[in-house]
């Protein structure tokens, strides 16, 4: 009976394949096509972590994929061109507009110029394009110049005969003027080519200036993952209407000065906030509530716009707090009843008593706290938060780009032999995964962080007044800042103290057990056995925590097994870890680590010819070129190519007719 029904199961599913191959040639076809895709090399890809809205960083990375563009222009030319004419050709290709331009502002007759550099950019695409299936490059290239790229890319310079033809495509493209859009197609094209997929290891928001702008250059690329990070998990939860995340991300949005690029780049209104700061707080110096400007040297910022900045700093930070002790008493089960600081105040007196011993406050003034009933807002802070919720949920631009953090992310990844994700694993002092009680369930390891992503998207996507929605959207803030999330891994957040109280001591936040395990490999190994990942041969991806190389601190841990990528875009973090970070390559041959220096600024990359990739590190090289057969992908076309033989066996043997 049970041998019936799985032959039942079976013709059912090679009836359905053979609606989309109805004849033995069509899936014999099939086959050679996808055997011999599983022969090529593997694609390139380029991981990234810690962006923290700086998209012209972000754009020069991955317009350069970390190295990768240079180093097919180091294949391709060797020593026959020159270090100046490489760099010039590789700022060409990151930025060929721009660069094109100065370029041309020499040359009194570009005919020349224009046939060396198309001369150089053929021959870049050409070993840029030989990972890809010929329809796979074609599907690439733009509709404008589809056929006559594929002509070149593809010329055979052996067959004397078509000579003339090559050379007249040139001529023509350059002759009817065409040449400058043909060049800019070339480099684009180029972008495309090099790197095959794009891994988005976390922390995509906050600190910059243009979350937004990177946000729309991810969706529009042509192969991208992303890991989710806290400050993504924070707009996450501010996007499907949670107070408190809101309230966290308009405090950051403040202190870094980019509460304009909120309004201008999301059209979040914050005028309700200003009015209200403006009002209550107006003659209140709030010196500890200064903006980082970040010493950015663009930004003119006037003494009316700075003071109301501040103001509108102070007054969401008070909010801020009385929203997270309101969450914090409706979850006991979260366990961060240490956090709740505000009934800790002696109001009178400007003092605080945490953990037994007293503080002085070096800020007193706080007309919207009721010291009977401190988490309270008043009725014109929840009108503003009113406001501002509204303002974020009904956001179009916000939701469309959290919709595609929840499409394209998640909380971890198992990709290609490579476990990326953005924080930690949390595990307690003796080196085992730490158990956390939720919503009944005791989780620890690859759980905990199912259960979290589970309910990050219930919380975003369910109706409003769904009390899972509610459950889930809480659970966002929960894993922006507790002590057991995988994607904050410290003890606390000591915003409060970092504010109010001038003991440094009082600041710190100690690091999850994770950060010193992790330099044993054994851990390593044990971390990617919990994700069913192979120790042995397999590598964790780490985002989240700056490597400080000033202080002697190494991206590697035991021994190669884990690498940590933040990549100090943030210029917030780069004073003290001494450069820009980090990036991963990971290529047919191995694993690359790449160091990047600050990136200064687009205009000087383009006259100058300036990259920020430093250093390349080999941190893995394989015995034996990894094919697509190798991948993921690579598994999943086997298994293509394995049903689509048991079709042909079917038609051959009269199992099942063909339909052409």
């Amino acid at each position: 009976m049970e041998k019936a029904k799985t032959n039942e199961l079976r013709l059912r599913y090679l009836n359905l394949l053979a609606e989309k191959y109805p004849t033995i040639a069509a899936a014999s076809t099939e086959i050679i096509n996808l055997k011999a895709i599983l022969s090529l090399p593997k694609g390139t890809e380029h991981a990234l972590s810690d962006i923290h809205g700086e998209a012209e960083a972000f754009v020069h990375v991955l317009k350069n994929g970390s190295g990768a563009v240079r180093a097919k222009i180091d294949e391709e030319f060797g020593s026959e061109l020159s270090i100046r004419d490489k760099k010039q050709l590789a700022t060409l290709i990151y930025y060929p507009e721009e660069k094109l331009q100065l370029l041309l502002e020499n040359e009194e007759d570009p005919t020349d110029f224009y046939k060396t550099m198309f001369s150089r950019l053929i021959r870049v695409c050409r070993r840029s394009q030989t990972k890809y299936t010929r329809s796979k490059v074609r599907k690439a290239m733009p509709a404008d110049f589809q056929y006559i790229m594929e002509e070149l890319i593809y010329e055979q310079s052996d067959v004397a005969n078509k000579e003339a033809y090559y050379d007249q495509i040139v001529t023509s493209i350059i002759g009817i003027g065409r040449a400058r859009e043909f060049i800019i197609a070339m480099c684009n094209l180029i972008q495309r080519l090099v790197v095959d997929h794009l891994h988005i290891v976390g922390d995509i928001f906050d600190r910059g200036p243009s979350p937004a702008k990177i946000m729309d250059l991810l969706m529009d690329y042509h192969s991208v993952d992303i890991q989710w990070g806290n400050h993504d998990i924070l707009w996450m939860g501010a996007a499907s209407g949670q107070q408190a995340c809101i309230a966290n991300v308009l405090r950051i949005s403040a202190r870094y000065g980019n509460l304009d690029a909120l309004e201008d780049d999301y059209g979040i209104n914050v005028m309700p906030l200003a009015n209200f700061a403006s009002s209550v707080y107006g003659d209140d110096p709030c010196e500890d509530f200064y903006v980082h400007h970040l010493k950015r040297e663009e930004v003119q910022v006037s003494q009316v716009e700075e003071r109301l900045d501040v103001v509108m700093h102070k007054a969401i930070s008070i909010i801020q707090f009385k929203l997270e002790g309101q969450l914090i008493m409706r979850h006991p089960e979260y366990h961060m009843e240490h956090r709740l600081l505000l009934d800790k105040v002696d109001y009178s007196r400007g003092v605080i008593t945490i953990d037994g011993k007293e503080y002085e406050l070096n800020d007193k003034n706080f007309p919207t706290i009721d010291p009977a009933d401190p988490y309270a807002l008043t009725e014109e802070e929840a009108d503003v938060m009113h406001r501002l919720t509204h303002a974020f949920t009904h956001c179009e631009r916000l939701q469309k780009h959290i919709r595609f953090l929840f499409k394209k992310g998640s909380m971890y990844l198992c990709y290609n032999d490579n476990l990326y994700y953005h924080g930690c694993i949390p595990f307690n002092e003796d080196g085992t995964f730490r158990e956390v009680d939720l919503d009944g369930h005791r989780l620890s390891g690859k759980a905990l962080f199912d259960f979290l992503e589970e309910w990050a998207r219930k919380g975003f996507y369910l109706e409003k007044g769904d009390p899972d929605k509610t459950y889930g959207a809480d659970l966002m803030w929960y894993t922006w800042s507790n002590q057991n999330s995988p994607l904050f891994g410290k003890d606390r957040m000591a915003t409060y103290e970092r504010y109010f109280i001038d003991d440094k001591a009082t600041h710190e936040e100690h690091k999850d057990y994770y950060y010193r395990l992790i330099e044993d490999e054994n851990i390593c190994r044990m971390i990617l056995r919990e994700f069913h990942m192979d120790p042995q041969i397999s590598h964790i991806v780490n985002g989240h925590v700056p490597v400080k190389i000033k202080k002697g601190e190494s991206p590697l841990k035991a021994n190669g097994r884990l690498l940590m990528i933040d990549g100090g875009f943030s210029r917030a973090y780069q004073d003290t870890t001494g450069i820009a970070g980090y990036t991963l390559i990971y290529n047919s041959y191995g694993l690359k680590l790449v160091t990047l220096d600050p990136f200064e600024s687009r205009e000087k990359a383009i006259k100058e010819e300036t990259d920020i990739q430093s250093d390349i590190r080999v941190v893995a090289h394989v015995s034996r070129r990894k094919m697509v057969g190798d991948t993921d992908k690579g598994h999943q076309l086997q298994k293509d190519v394995d049903s689509l033989m048991e079709l042909l066996a079917a038609y051959r043997s009269g199992e099942i007719r063909e339909r052409g």
